[in-house]
């Protein structure tokens, strides 16, 4: 051991040696991440300022498996002094404070870049401006061993349209060609849960992919909100005491974490036998991991609410599939909100019948699964969604997954959700999370079983107004036959009656379930 040298690397330095547990373990799924990484940038830097999002997207074959990414967005823009940071320097974010985002660990964006600089030897080049009279193009380079940003070129310019927004441009080394239908149905998948976007993409062979918003309405942006005694750990708890201005254990509490008051904390003081008047700061290390410890296990403490979270919302998703897939029917539910571990969540599911959904295989199922509005196109089946869908026993709802037109949409948004792995495609089957999303797909089938019966009954009293019409205006005749009476009964008003029974029938049977 004597012999061995030990040296701490950096957080670029680490991703670089292990950019495939970020998804970049070859150039196929490399080119589908890199997309969807700075897509996902693009549409949060429009979404959390409630500004309707225009993306477009570039795709330029440079030959010899080098290909030119280009993204543009219309959001708030990165500050001047912020770039290089933001774009060139790894897990570079803000600190206890929680809120719904598609990113994590501030990493997607920056591996991209750092991908593009390993394997095409490129730099990243950042065009911003807030609106104002002014904007600002960076060329930089990321400093691996340091994780510092290079700045190669910086550029102030005027900007006379008062354009806002950010234009991020570098190469990479990747596979379109092979990447092609991942990264196409990467689009598709997000204009169904994003209907109020536009986006726009094309391709190195000049094709054109445009999905156009739909609606002008968006859901609420997300809100920041501290963190909750539940979801902490000791490290955390510690860090935010080095930095605390509070100088007693109550105040400290009440103010630096998630729903809880100065009751609530003088309550759990109370009930652990700690002084509420003592410093955080005086804390040894054996009471604070006992005050961390029994923060995690008390129930007096009130459950997150759902402020740090932004879900798409019953109408919304109903507009984005019915766009996409013009289902002869679509159930859509929203669950409240719930939490694992200190952590708020909602899920939001919807079956859709009919229309250009396709029949599947036996062994297939259509499923589409979201998380912060993110979609999932790797590893369906170590997803938790397929787990429940498997586990569910759709007879009794009348469904037949096997044999019917079903889609299967399930989105789970929440301040962090439990992934399995770094490059977040799919989700840990979580008990809490689990229950939701099944008892959300429940409500959703039990809205199709409705549908489906009140389309069965308007086809049988079609059937029934069908002989009717057929055989009424006979019996009619061989009754006045039979009776040796010249003027057969009346037949015009029952038959009258009857279609309109039939169509009030029908009406009710292709009426929206809400």
């Amino acid at each position: 051991m004597s012999g061995e040298k030990f040296k701490a690397i950096s957080a670029a330095d680490f991703f670089y040696k292990n950019k495939e547990i970020a998804g970049f373990d070859n150039p196929v799924r490399a080119t589908y991440t890199i997309i969807r990484e700075l897509v996902e940038n693009a549409l949060d830097a429009c979404e959390q300022y409630s500004i309707l999002p225009d993306v477009r997207v570039k795709l330029i074959d440079e030959g010899n498996s080098i290909y030119r990414l280009r993204v543009e967005d219309n959001g708030i823009g990165v500050p001047y002094e912020q770039v290089p940071y933001a774009f060139a320097q790894i897990l570079f974010g803000s600190k206890y404070t929680l809120r719904q985002s598609r990113g994590i660990f501030g990493l997607g964006g920056k591996m991209a870049v750092l991908y593009g600089q390993i394997t095409a030897h490129s730099t990243v080049k950042v065009t911003s401006s807030q609106g104002g009279y002014e904007k600002y193009t960076y060329e930089l380079n990321i400093n691996i061993q340091e994780n510092k940003p290079i700045i190669k070129r910086k550029e102030v310019l005027p900007n006379p349209s008062r354009w806002r927004g950010t234009i991020v441009q570098f190469s990479f080394e990747g596979d379109y060609v092979r990447a092609k239908p991942k990264v196409v149905e990467y689009f598709k998948q997000t204009s169904i849960i994003l209907p109020y976007a536009t986006i726009l993409f094309i391709d190195p062979d000049g094709v054109i992919y445009r999905f156009d918003r739909i609606t002008e309405k968006m859901p609420k942006p997300a809100e920041e909100v501290k963190p909750h005694p539940h979801g902490i750990d000791l490290e955390m708890v510690q860090r935010m005491i080095n930095s605390t201005r509070s100088s007693t254990l109550v105040d400290f509490l009440a103010n630096n974490f998630h729903r809880v008051g100065v009751a609530t904390a003088l309550n759990f003081l109370k009930s652990i036998k700690f002084k509420p008047d003592m410093n955080p700061k005086s804390l040894t290390p054996k009471e604070l991991l006992t005050l961390v410890n029994k923060m995690k296990e008390y129930d007096g403490f009130q459950p997150p609410d759902a402020q740090c979270l932004s879900s798409v919302g019953p109408e919304l998703l109903r507009a984005g599939i019915m766009r996409e897939f013009k289902p002869e029917f679509v159930a859509v539910t929203q669950r409240g909100a719930a939490a694992y571990g200190g952590h708020p969540f909602i899920v939001e599911a919807a079956i859709a019948y009919g229309g250009e959904i396709p029949i599947t295989p036996p062994d297939e199922l259509t499923v589409f699964r979201y998380a912060n509005k993110i979609p999932l196109l790797y590893d369906l089946h170590s997803d938790v969604t397929m787990k429940v869908i498997k586990k569910i026993n759709w007879k009794r709802y009348k469904l037949d997954p096997a044999t019917m037109p079903l889609a299967f949409f399930v989105h789970i948004c929440a301040t962090k959700v439990p992934y399995k792995t770094v490059g977040k495609e799919y989700i840990a089957d979580r008990p809490e999370v689990e229950y939701e999303i099944e008892w959300a797909l429940k409500t959703c089938a039990r809205q199709l079983r409705m549908h489906l019966a009140k389309k069965e009954k308007a086809a049988f009293v079609q059937r029934r107004l069908s002989v009717f019409e057929k055989y009424l205006p006979m019996i009619s005749q061989f009754a006045a036959e039979l009776a040796g009476s010249p003027n057969p009964p009346h037949h015009e008003k029952v038959l009258k009656r009857l279609q309109i029974h039939a169509k009030e029938i029908e009406q009710r049977s292709v009426v929206q379930v809400n």
